[in-house]
């Protein structure tokens, strides 16, 4: 570690793409993915998670039981990917102006990267590059590598009235990136991962400056070389950025330890088009009216251009130690939580899920050999048969704890007895760190199984103690009622976890898939069952969105949050710090130029 009294020291980063070069036409990193084997199993390609290479027999065969459709390995919906690029609106005046701020390098207009930089990751999106198109895309990619370029590109795109998309990791699932269709004017998407740098780490009081584009992992591993962490850690963390993460206002696995990404930021510097959103000095806590920082968070690339953020530091902890537990129902893991989080401080990170969450974890699982295999059995045997756990109701609790060892010791003592109250069984670290890890790979899951005919997304929300398990029983039973009026194949998949816990409520992620093989416009109908699902968690209590924001996708809800006068008060802020609509992105309905109910959808190609 660098010194808790040392000075203040500049870290040396690495370049954006020096350890993995992002796929274009799905998650994750182009080495990496799940692929058919010869004899029809699931491997993983790549060395880069714990699943790597490793072969899964029985994933195929469960979710053809799960679905009731027969899935055929070697059936190929083979994408069409690229789509075709639709040509760029010019403004050559403008350009001329990005030239003289930019060189040529940093100035792209490829049809391939245009592409990548004018779309998320919502199933619709990559459904949409992979079988239909997208109509509108920006018509330009500029990467600035410091304030001053950043100021200069925003009063450009001011007096040359264009509009600026702010690009981070490209991870969102709310259609955030998606272009209006009825956009005339130029759009140039700003691609903040060449300002990656932590600008400076100060070990005396725990605080680093880092700017918007530096990517989660990368953060992570600089931070811990020095004896430091930021603690943020959401599922996307190898691919999204600082930047990304306050303006949708994220959350992170170890929220619990750490806290938010609100909670951990502390001072935060952006361009808007009247100028620079910055502070002269930060303190531990303020009182100065009101904050135009807090405007910030959750943003989403509306009124500017986030450059930088000083954020609170911890120290590496001692220990961390997995841990995981079972429980006969649902409703015994859901009580354990909500009696953990009276009981004092809590694990880095408690996750819950539900019995067909449970099934699918085991059809995950790699093929045993020999003595694992005979383990195996016999933990089952125990498990189902000594223990009485029924395989159609278990759910799995998985943990992190970190800390000091006394601390680490203390709280898996306190989980094991408060688990024992509601009938848990501890099953492991092993089980625990499995369950962990695989937030990183089964993300891609949902772009393999699209190439089988299988749709499939997650979709979350945050709802009381006293909601949560009316609301989960609600959306599932709104999605198979979704899913029968619309004579689709099969029964749908529906499942769900708990993923943070708070003294007044949960985090709820929701898993939806189903076949699609013969459907009409897939994509389409799997929206609208999403939106179905959507309504049903508002009428049953639950938020819009815990942490993944609004963007476009359910924008059409807005009007279920905010009253009429909040929506005005947004309004004119949003008018007041960009009055020309500079950041014309328009999301959470902000100056769309079309109202949700009538919104254009990606356009598809019908194929079905």
């Amino acid at each position: 570690m660098s010194g808790q009294t040392g000075e203040r020291f500049v870290p040396r980063m690495p370049a954006p793409e020096s350890d993995g070069v992002p796929a274009l036409d799905g998650w994750g990193f182009e080495d990496s993915g799940l692929q058919v084997t010869a004899d029809g199993h699931v491997t993983m390609a790549g060395s880069r998670y714990p699943l790597s290479g490793a072969v899964l027999p029985n994933l195929v065969p469960w979710i053809s039981k799960i679905l009731e459709v027969e899935v055929d390995p070697f059936e190929d919906h083979r994408s069409q990917y690229p789509p075709h690029v639709p040509e760029p609106v010019r403004k050559e005046s403008f350009v001329a102006d990005l030239r003289s701020v930019l060189p040529a390098e940093r100035i792209v207009d490829r049809p391939e990267v245009r592409l990548r930089h004018g779309h998320g990751h919502t199933q619709e999106e990559i459904w949409a590059i992979r079988y239909g198109r997208i109509e509108r895309v920006p018509d330009l990619v500029v990467y600035p590598e410091s304030d001053q370029e950043a100021e200069q590109l925003v009063r450009a795109a001011a007096a040359h009235d264009a509009v600026l998309v702010p690009y981070g990791g490209g991870t969102n699932v709310s259609e955030a990136l998606r272009c209006p269709t009825g956009e005339a004017r130029m759009i140039v998407s700003v691609d903040m991962t060449r300002m990656n740098r932590i600008r400076w780490i100060d070990p005396r009081n725990y605080t680093a400056c880092i700017e918007a584009g530096a990517m989660g992992r990368h953060i992570t591993a600089v931070l811990e070389a020095h004896g430091f962490t930021m603690g943020h850690e959401p599922d996307s963390i190898e691919l999204s950025t600082l930047g990304g993460w306050i303006a949708t206002n994220a959350g992170g696995m170890k929220k619990n330890r750490y806290g938010n990404i609100g909670e951990i930021v502390q001072d935060v510097t952006a361009v808007t088009p009247e100028g620079k959103l910055e502070r002269f000095c930060v303190g531990p806590r303020e009182s100065v009216g009101l904050d135009p920082r807090r405007l910030l968070f959750g943003s989403e690339g509306n009124i500017a251009l986030i450059t930088s953020a000083v954020v609170t530091l911890f120290p590496a902890p001692e220990e961390q130690r997995f841990d995981s537990v079972l429980f006969h129902s649902f409703e015994e893991g859901v009580d354990f939580m909500y009696e953990l989080t009276r009981s004092g401080s809590l694990p880095a990170s408690v996750r819950l899920v539900d019995n067909m969450q449970f099934q699918f974890s085991q059809a995950l699982k790699p093929a045993s050999q020999g003595l694992a295999k005979l383990k195996s059995k016999l933990q089952k045997a125990i498990v189902t048969g000594l223990k009485r756990f029924r395989p159609d109701r278990m759910v799995a609790l998985t943990l992190v704890y970190e800390g000091t060892k006394p601390e680490v010791r203390e709280q898996q003592q306190r989980v094991h007895r408060i688990a024992r109250r509601f009938h848990g069984l501890p099953a492991g670290a092993e089980n625990g760190r499995r369950g962990y890890a695989m937030t990183f790979a089964i993300a891609y899951i949902r772009d393999f199984v699209m190439s089988h005919y299988i749709l499939g997304e997650s979709f979350e929300t945050s709802v009381s103690w006293s909601d949560l398990t009316g609301l989960c029983a609600r959306v599932k039973r709104r999605v198979r009622e979704e899913h029968a009026a619309r004579n689709l194949p099969g029964r749908p998949f529906i499942t769900c976890r708990v993923t943070q816990i708070y003294q007044t409520g949960v985090c709820v992620y929701f898993y939806l898939a189903f076949s699609y093989k013969g459907v009409e416009s897939p994509s389409a109908q799997f929206a609208e069952i999403e939106r179905a699902a959507r309504d049903e968690i508002l009428s049953a209590g639950g938020s819009l969105s815990h942490h993944h924001g609004i963007g476009k996708i359910r924008d059409r809800f807005v009007e279920r949050v905010h009253s009429p006068e909040s929506r005005r008060v947004i309004s004119e802020i949003t008018s007041a710090l960009d009055p020309s609509s500079v950041f014309g992105i328009a999301n959470h309905g902000v100056r769309g130029d079309h109202p949700p109910e009538s919104r254009p959808e990606h356009q598809t190609s019908g194929e079905r």
